[in-house]
């Protein structure tokens, strides 16, 4: 008796067995790195040469590339939202965890299905009576029936089962927030690189060409006796040298271009018509910050680790009501006569109610490790939602410092370079003048050629970790409205 009051009671209370969710804290540091944050990073006097600010707790756009002011890139990034398949297969996964969300919720009610049967009989009257009122040994039995059955969801099993699909749907959600984010900072990187391959080819190409002027002029230097033969010679190694330097660029640049057109969705046959050097790039100036607490509530792959946590909580309480009694209802009304015609006459209708109590006895321990089982994965993403947060932090504070350091960089190559020509513009006077050897000039040339370069490297480098920044801190996927999520309504202040 005193069992059965309880499950009278539970499923009037409908109670649910097991943790209830709570969502771990924001983390309780207030800034990224140990010093203060500068107001700005350095400046120089070249392209992507701006000096980029840190505006604290600034909110991250939508479409944020758009930054960049290239409307080839946007064009870019629409494509490739509309036809890459990884983004089409993240959106597919999670119609399909949303669609298990709402067959699970269809446990809630009973189930009613309807049958028909119907047969051909023959009564052996050598050992039975016949069957049929008539005393013929041949018979028919036509029978519809309907089957009501329903399993209360006493002890909140179903609860539970459809909280973990849902979080497991909201992970879903969120994988599909960082396959939009990848695929958008993949294009953007893929188009830098493209720029900075240009420009390395641009600048090793007029190596090439000022080696061959140098060569003409010392061939001339030669027939009239001013220089060696070594001096002529060993220039047109520094020629053959520039020229070596030119193939893994093109090769890298092709990589490139066939890196864009798979991005946005396309055959390598199909090249993209969009091209990115430096200058058609423009650096930008504001830059958020956002805050370590709110970091938190803007990274898609926490937001994921979160809902995995929370799919995880479920279970748990999934695993303790399998060990508590369960409750089945099952109901049945039907028909059976000899003819259709005397189907819904008295006396050929019947019903049966039955209820079923089940509860384990002895499984060995089974269930109770299976329990342990679901705490122990419970625990295991605690400890992934903790790692993923802290390598989001570190994101962030990596993005942060590159910034400042590829400012000053950029002003540190803009300052080489300068040198580099200014030193090659005299040594060259010099030369002709026979005021230093050749190899002076040599030096010289070489040390023009890394400083144009690293040049470039440099203004590359500030763009490519500017979207380093932006995807670290999230994205801006609660801004956009691009590419719908099925859940428009779901934004950062409503979670």
């Amino acid at each position: 008796m005193r069992l059965t009051g309880m499950l009278l009671l539970g499923m009037v209370a409908g109670c649910t067995v097991g943790p209830d969710f709570q969502r771990p804290p924001p983390p309780q540091a207030t800034s990224y790195t140990p010093a203060k944050l500068p107001a700005q990073t350095a400046s120089a006097d070249a392209p992507e040469g701006a000096a980029q600010r840190f505006v604290t707790d600034m909110d991250v756009a939508g479409q944020w590339w758009t930054l960049f002011r290239s409307e080839p890139l946007n064009a870019l990034i629409t494509q490739a939202l509309q036809r890459n398949p990884n983004l089409a297969a993240a959106q597919a996964a999670l119609r399909q965890a949303r669609e298990e969300v709402y067959a699970q919720r269809g446990q809630y009610f009973p189930t009613v299905t309807a049958g028909l049967s119907a047969s051909r009989n023959l009564t052996p009257i050598a050992a039975l009576s016949p069957a049929s009122a008539s005393g013929n040994p041949y018979y028919s039995l036509i029978t519809p029936q309907l089957s009501v059955s329903f399993v209360p969801d006493v002890f909140g099993a179903n609860r539970r089962t459809v909280e973990s699909l849902a979080a497991q749907a909201e992970n879903q959600r969120f994988q599909l927030e960082a396959t939009y984010l990848t695929l958008t900072t993949n294009v953007i990187a893929a188009a830098v690189q493209e720029a900075s391959l240009r420009g390395q080819i641009a600048a090793t190409e007029a190596i090439i060409r000022d080696e061959a002027d140098l060569l003409g002029i010392l061939q001339r230097q030669l027939a009239l006796g001013q220089v060696a033969g070594s001096d002529v010679a060993l220039q047109e190694a520094a020629q053959a040298q520039a020229r070596q330097v030119l193939p893994p660029l093109q090769k890298q640049l092709a990589q490139q271009r066939d890196l864009l057109t798979a991005l946005t969705g396309g055959y390598p046959s199909e090249e993209v018509a969009a091209q990115f050097d430096v200058e058609s790039l423009q650096l930008p100036v504001d830059l958020p910050v956002s805050l370590p607490a709110k970091l938190v509530a803007q990274r898609p792959d926490i937001r994921a680790a979160e809902a995995a946590l929370h799919a995880t909580s479920a279970q748990v309480g999934v695993a303790v009501a399998a060990r508590l009694p369960q409750i089945t209802l099952t109901a049945e009304l039907g028909n059976s006569t000899n003819s259709v015609a005397n189907l819904f006459t008295p006396g050929t209708n019947f019903w049966t109610v039955a209820g079923g109590l089940t509860a384990p006895l002895f499984d060995a321990g089974t269930l109770l490790h299976k329990q342990r089982a679901a705490e122990a994965a419970f625990d295991q993403a605690a400890a992934q939602y903790r790692g993923t947060a802290l390598a989001a932090l570190q994101n962030v504070a990596d993005s942060l410092h590159a910034l400042q350091s590829d400012a000053d960089a950029l002003a540190a190559a803009v300052a080489a370079e300068q040198a580099a020509s200014r030193s090659l513009a005299i040594t060259r006077r010099q030369l002709q003048l026979g005021q230093v050897a050749y190899l002076a000039l040599l030096n010289a040339e070489q040390t023009y050629q890394q400083a144009r370069l690293a040049l470039v490297q440099a203004q590359a480098g500030r763009l490519a970790d500017t979207a380093a920044l932006f995807q670290s801190l999230g994205g801006g996927w609660w801004n956009r409205t691009d590419v719908s999520n099925g859940d428009d309504g779901a934004r950062r202040g409503q979670n």
